[in-house]
């Protein structure tokens, strides 16, 4: 199981490797609610790192915060066709990539039109 930096749908997992002691700095941004700096230093993370669900979850987290719901699907949709990963949560709870993305998905505001 990995123990990874996640804040997604306000929930927080440990910090115990390190390739995510370098996502440190974002994490901490988001934890701040610093959403768009924490997106500048995580789209460039991503980049350099596109198979990382952890990075990926919390880029969609920022864009969401930042009212970027399209970008923020695409990448919690990204994220639902990468193989599945165990997170530690701060809770002391288990949730997979999947869940966090699905549940991500769920939160983002639905634009109806209507008449």
């Amino acid at each position: 199981m990995r123990t990874l930096n996640i804040i997604a749908l306000g929930l927080m997992a440990t910090v115990s490797t390190a390739a995510s002691a370098q996502q440190g700095t974002s994490y901490q941004l988001m934890a701040m609610g610093h959403y768009d700096a924490a997106v500048q230093r995580l789209e460039a993370k991503l980049k350099a790192a596109p198979e990382t669900p952890e990075i990926a979850l919390n880029l969609a987290t920022a864009y969401a915060r930042t009212g970027r719901v399209s970008e923020a699907r695409s990448l919690y949709r990204a994220v639902l066709t990468q193989p599945t990963v165990e997170l530690d949560m701060v809770n002391g709870g288990v949730a997979t990539s999947h869940d966090v993305a699905r549940r991500g998905l769920s939160t983002l505001v639905q634009t109806l039109a209507t008449r």
